[in-house]
């Protein structure tokens, strides 16, 4: 005999019910030998909004992958958080045909990361995928997206200098191997070409670039005028333009972050560079409220400052015998303002940040970099007391100099007044043309040390 079912009006539920039975029925006579594991439990789509699927029914933990019907196929969709009976999902590409009452079917896979030097001068989007027409990438393996945290104790310290190939930051603001940077401006200021001055320019045995939600004419203008074929030999890309969904752009950057620590595992010198990381922070402001974070910081959920340090963290040096990953991340300072919650949190877990002004910029001098609010905080490590002093001895002269600026201009400083102001305003035209640098032009270590040397003390250069 059997048990009378109460009455269900609405039909979506009745369907919702059936389903959850038949899955309860099935579970119940055990796991599939063939399959090795329970049946799976499906589930039912019971709301979209905005960037996020609701479903019931589904039994997934948190990242794993579901594929979600829809009219003419699937779509792949991870796992973003619970509420109730209710999974929520965010798809990772645009969802075209989605249907009411679809079914949600669990992968059981998290996203792996297809590694190998087939790699090497190859672009992929955030998903793997060759974007350059070149055929299928010959892999050697998979890691997992999320990577694997070094014991900090054994890192091996930063101790050997980079050279970048950029002059003001050799002699100004030198940077270790295994450093992690922030490049820090306004929209328009050259971020992205200092950026590529360092792909070509930088001395690394493996270049990854994640172009993460930036102009989609940005990713072949890089790869064709930045990189170049030459540079390409011994570079990955991995592109999720500003046009891919929140869960791309992220999972670009973990992409990217885990091809770098692949190759710093098989003892190379990697530089990772990240445009940008405030389109990264931002994609999961997306997702976090789309499943109900609340918004804390100029409407950041704060899932978004937990995901950066652990991103950040990710590069550096690795164990002994391991090599580098030294990395550069764009930081975009909305509005110009350099307390920008993003730029503040990047800043405190960098070590060391490069601003550029769009002062610098409009006077046209390019890189715009602003040396008095630059800092690299491994400088003692890799930097003897000379070469320290003569990179303090100039930021006091570019001080005096720009704190005295307006009075200069309009004719109102009086030579004598100050002997700091007098050398640097003697001194200008040569500070201004050793910050200028061309783009296609450039300057090793050890000729920026010199030329900082000539420019401090010109006698004893001659000499």
């Amino acid at each position: 005999m059997t048990t009378p079912e109460l009455p269900i009006a609405d039909p979506a539920d009745w369907l919702t019910a059936r389903n959850l039975r038949l899955v309860t029925r099935l579970d119940a006579t055990g796991p599939d030998p063939a399959a090795g594991r329970g049946l799976v439990r499906e589930g039912i789509l019971r709301r979209a909004i905005g960037l996020t699927l609701e479903a019931v029914g589904c039994e997934s933990p948190m990242g794993a992958t579901c594929k979600v019907e829809v009219d003419g196929g699937w779509v792949e969709a991870e796992v973003v958080g619970f509420a109730g009976d209710r999974t929520s999902l965010m798809p990772s590409a645009e969802l075209h045909g989605l249907l009411p009452n679809a079914r949600v079917v669990p992968l059981h896979r998290r996203g792996g990361v297809e590694i190998g030097e087939g790699l090497l001068g190859r672009v992929i989007d955030s998903d793997g995928v060759p974007l350059d027409g070149k055929g299928p990438i010959r892999a050697e393996g998979t890691v997992g997206m999320a990577g694997v945290s070094i014991n900090p104790l054994a890192r091996e310290p930063i101790t050997q200098p980079l050279d970048v190939g950029v002059r003001a930051i050799n002699a100004l603001l030198p940077i270790g191997r295994g450093q992690r940077v922030g490049l820090f401006a306004g929209s328009g200021v050259g971020k992205s070409t200092l950026l590529g001055m360092m792909t070509r320019f930088t001395a690394a045995d493996v270049i990854v670039v994640g172009l993460i939600g930036e102009r989609g004419r940005e990713v072949r203008d890089f790869v064709e005028s930045t990189l170049g074929e030459e540079g390409l030999r011994r570079a990955v890309v991995v592109a999720a333009p500003a046009d891919r969904p929140p869960l791309a752009r992220l999972h670009g950057a973990y992409r990217a972050t885990a091809i770098a620590e692949w190759f710093r595992d098989q003892g190379l010198n990697v530089l990772l560079l990240m445009d940008s990381l405030t389109r990264f922070a931002q994609a999961q402001r997306e997702i976090g409220l789309s499943v109900g974070e609340p918004p804390t910081t100029r409407g950041y959920p704060p899932s978004v400052f937990a995901k950066l340090p652990a991103l950040v963290e990710r590069a550096g040096n690795g164990a002994a015998g391991r090599g580098s990953i030294t990395a550069f991340y764009t930081v975009l300072t909305e509005g110009d303002d350099p307390q920008d919650p993003i730029a503040d949190a990047a800043r405190a877990i960098l070590d060391g940040h490069i601003l550029l002004s769009r002062r610098i910029a409009d006077g046209g001098l390019y890189p715009a970099i602003d040396v008095e609010s630059s800092v690299s905080r491994v400088v003692t490590e890799i930097a003897d007391d000379t070469w320290r002093e003569r990179i303090r001895a100039l930021k006091r002269l570019v001080s005096a100099y720009t704190a005295n600026r307006d009075l200069i201009a309009i004719g109102a400083y009086q030579r004598g007044a100050d002997p700091a102001v007098d050398e640097a305003l003697a001194r200008w035209p040569e500070i201004v043309e050793f910050l200028g640098q061309d783009i296609a032009h450039a300057a090793d270590l050890n000729h920026s040390r010199e030329a900082l040397e000539r420019l401090l003390h010109p006698e004893e250069a001659a000499a």
